[in-house]
């Protein structure tokens, strides 16, 4: 779906109008570039074509207040110098509370005369001030001004319709919860309340009726599609039965019928014993198939972690995978393994994986009730990492996250397997501890560290760390 921006274009009577269509034009032209709608007040709703006046803004502030539903952020650009009060104004009638964007054009050395110049470096500073005291959160652009067909603001533009979008989902998101955490998981505990009120909202429903749904499948036609589909996700021991494959392709079908039904965002899911001691396998190839599809799902019934995993999808445009800080690795301490059972989508791994039984569930239960694992090692390359959490104590969201990479380095281990190097992690280790934080994290690949701390901080206002 389409990203949709209102669009403040801004003038002062004593400097250029000429600029205003140039301006204009130039960034639709960028907007249509990378597919992004807008919403803009027809050149002839206003003398100038611009925002200029209150009753211009009252008429602007109306359209975007009429298009509410679709509007994810808002762009103000300054040709010129342009006009900070109806800018404010239009942003507060509106009321739409999402992220700004404030864009000022570059003057050029040969065009400084009356007929020409813009003064933009000058009124972005008014505007911002305007902003500032109005309590109207806003991002900046890299450089103070910039043109509007340059690759600066390009970068800036896709930067922001992500943090945008990491807002949008954040207040509106839909998280299934399937069953309760593990007993011996009190780190997994969560507010929902907390949740509740930032806009996050929990649907919960027993592990048993999942099960009981799963069980008692009998399409035929859906048993078989799902069942192709797990072949093809990876390979799959000879040693393992079609009937195990069979069970499997219920309750991949069943938790994505869920979910779908009630149209969650992400989900988690209690993954261990009663699963596999009531119905037969283990939970990660639904995670892992449904993550793949772009529906984030976390294991041990952690809600704080898919709703982690939402947000970096988001964020990076890209999958996102879950899993524990697990162990040291090598003898540098900024390097360390990262692993779960199985449960990342395949497209992470970025290399072919393998469909089988757990193994340390397994090793404890018997194998022959733990198919569903999805196994490798995650191929080297640059990687964001995250996790927010609910603090119960201080009735607080709060997150850290941070740029790293997934090395090559060979890991003797089994599962879904990761070797992460971290700047200062051992800082970062002391972080998580001194701060409560569980021992889960959730990463995804490319880094947009930057854009969470826009969206979390600045316009979600949680409490973040950005670990660098």
């Amino acid at each position: 779906m389409k990203t949709t921006f209102g669009v403040i274009v801004t003038s002062r009577g004593i400097f250029p109008g000429h600029l205003i269509e140039g301006a204009k034009k130039q960034l639709f032209s960028l907007l249509e570039k990378h597919d992004m709608d807008y919403v803009i007040l027809p050149a002839d709703a206003t003398p100038t074509g611009a925002v200029q006046t209150e009753a211009d803004a009252i008429k602007c502030a109306e359209l975007f207040h009429q298009n509410a539903d679709k509007i994810k952020g808002i762009i103000v650009c300054l040709p010129n110098f342009g006009e900070e009060a109806p800018v404010f104004s239009t942003i507060q009638r509106a009321k739409l509370d999402v992220p700004v964007l404030v864009q000022a054009c570059d003057d050029e050395d040969d065009k400084l005369g009356l007929d020409d110049r813009r003064d933009a470096f000058c009124g972005k500073l008014s505007l911002c001030n305007n902003l500032y005291y109005a309590g109207i959160k806003f991002t900046d652009t890299t450089l103070h001004t910039c043109t509007l067909d340059s690759p600066e603001f390009e970068a800036d533009l896709r930067r922001f319709e992500k943090v945008c979008s990491v807002v949008h989902k954040m207040r509106n998101a839909r998280i299934g919860l399937i069953g309760m955490r593990p007993d011996g998981f009190r780190t997994v505990r969560v507010s929902e309340k907390i949740l509740q009120r930032n806009g996050i909202t929990t649907i919960v429903t027993d592990l048993s009726e999942i099960l009981a749904e799963a069980k008692a499948m009998e399409d035929e036609a859906v048993i078989k599609e799902y069942m192709e589909k797990i072949h093809n996700y990876g390979s799959i021991p000879d040693s393992i039965s079609e009937e195990k494959i069979r069970l499997q392709a219920k309750l991949v079908a069943t938790v994505k019928n869920w979910v779908e039904k009630n149209k969650c965002d992400a989900f988690c899911m209690q993954c261990w014993e009663s699963l596999e001691h009531n119905y037969g396998c283990a939970a990660c190839l639904s995670m892992s198939m449904m993550g793949e599809e772009g529906i984030p799902g976390a294991c041990e019934s952690d809600v704080m972690g898919a709703v982690t995993m939402l947000a970096l999808n988001e964020a990076a445009g890209n999958k996102s995978a879950y899993m524990d800080w697990n162990n040291n690795f090598t003898k540098n301490r900024n390097v360390c393994i990262n692993q779960h059972c199985g449960n990342f989508p395949k497209s992470f791994f970025g290399v072919p994986i393998e469909i089988s039984n757990l193994d340390v569930l397994a090793k404890g239960m018997g194998s022959d009730i733990c198919f569903g694992a999805c196994k490798g090692q995650v191929a080297p390359g640059e990687m964001t990492y995250a996790k927010v959490a609910t603090d119960d104590c201080r009735g607080v969201m709060k997150a850290y996250f941070g740029d790293g990479e997934f090395i090559a380095d060979k890991i003797p281990s089994f599962g879904a397997l990761s070797a992460w190097k971290v700047p200062n992690l051992q800082n970062l280790l002391h972080y998580l501890c001194a701060n409560g934080f569980e021992h889960h994290v959730a990463t995804v690949r490319g880094q947009c560290a930057d854009i969470l701390e826009e969206a979390f901080g600045k316009y979600l206002g949680w409490e973040v760390y950005h670990h660098e």
